[in-house]
């Protein structure tokens, strides 16, 4: 299974009318355009067979590119399969590729039924009438997919613009309410560069970043109201409600959650269920409005009852940097030890990386000289 898809690499896919103009064009320039009566019946069905073939392998090849650049959702790691169902709905994703499948059989069909009859055709005049026949038959087909054409564009446009995430990398997940201040601090800590504005919802698109810790590199990427760090995504702002309520832009913040092995940076009760078996970190952000201890009871309570639960809470401040690096160095540190230890259960410790980082968790954990 392929852990990273590359979807800047499709090619352009052109509408049924453009690919239409631009077969018929290039058969034309790249077949002979002069036949005569007075050659032998043998040599002018050859010369029009020769057009119907060429149409069809063209075509045959135009439509196995798509078929083929496109990623299959089977084959795909679940986070871009979930991802590609969410944005585009995977029935509707099939169906399409599907028809181009079955278009390419059809025409492949056809230019083999006309040159099968093509044998048979006893004068100039039946043999011009049969490829015109060939030639519009297949165009005709062409035609019929124009939805299907369109829609794999917009797919295509969409992917393109997806940023490359690494769904096996170290990544850390920042996510929360809007406007907390995730873009921030993916903007410190990365080198992203998202969108920063002083009110909620600014971003709604994946922005991923990368950092360097502990001569390692991190994906630290923001999914709206989320963000990874190895990866960092940054993900818009995801509010308190049911999965069925969530709209296009959330959920996909909730597939970053389900498929990606990271820590969590922030969280919300009601995809709890979603970070468990991640290192899980709290940060509060903007205390430069107000720190821990000017919270009221009822929420310093909440507070306390989280961190008996073993999960660090971080205060930091974004606009001055404060608290950000050593939020960040807990997560990376916490989402480290995790990993390793569990390759030491699993016992497949079997390279340098893995090697380094068992001696620097055997390291944190050694007991300090009194």
């Amino acid at each position: 299974m392929t852990s990273m898809y590359n979807f800047k690499r499709i090619t352009v896919v052109s509408n049924a009318s453009e690919l239409k103009d631009v077969v018929l064009s290039k058969t034309q320039r790249n077949t002979p355009t002069v036949v005569h009566r007075q050659y032998s019946i043998g040599r002018i069905r050859a010369f029009y067979a020769r057009k119907i073939k060429f149409l069809q392998q063209t075509l045959h090849d135009k439509l196995t590119q798509i078929i083929n650049e496109f990623p299959k959702m089977e084959e795909i790691h679940p986070f871009y399969s979930d991802l590609m169902n969410i944005l585009y709905d995977r029935d509707h994703y099939k169906i399409a590729l599907g028809q181009m499948n079955t278009a390419r059989h059809l025409i492949d069909g056809i230019a083999r039924e006309y040159v099968r009859l093509m044998k048979y055709a006893d004068s100039l005049y039946r043999c011009k009438m049969l490829k015109r026949a060939a030639l519009g038959g297949m165009v005709k087909l062409l035609k019929r997919q124009k939805s299907s054409f369109e829609y794999l564009e917009q797919v295509r446009q969409h992917l393109s613009r997806l940023p490359s995430i690494d769904p096996s990398t170290r990544t850390l997940i920042l996510c929360g309410f809007p406007n907390v201040g995730k873009s921030s601090f993916i903007n410190n800590v990365t080198r992203a560069d998202v969108e920063v504005q002083p009110y909620a919802f600014t971003t709604n698109g994946l922005y991923v970043g990368h950092l360097d810790y502990r001569f390692l590199r991190w994906q630290p990427i923001k999914l709206f109201s989320f963000t990874l760090i190895s990866q960092v995504i940054d993900t818009p702002g995801i509010l308190d409600q049911s999965l069925e309520d969530r709209n296009t832009i959330e959920m996909q913040a909730v597939t970053a959650l389900a498929h990606l092995k990271s820590s969590v940076l922030f969280m919300m009760d009601s995809i709890r269920p979603l970070f468990a078996n991640k290192p899980v970190l709290i940060g509060l952000n903007k205390v430069d409005i107000r720190h821990r201890g000017e919270l009221p009871a009822e929420k310093a309570a909440l507070l306390y009852q989280l961190e008996k639960e073993g999960i660090p809470i971080v205060e930091t401040f974004t606009l001055t940097q404060e608290g950000v690096m050593s939020f960040r160095d807990r997560a990376c540190d916490e989402l480290l030890a995790q990993r390793v230890e569990a390759k030491i259960q699993a016992k497949k410790i079997t390279n340098i990386e893995d090697s380094v980082l068992n001696i620097w968790i055997l390291t944190m954990r050694r007991p300090k000289r009194k």
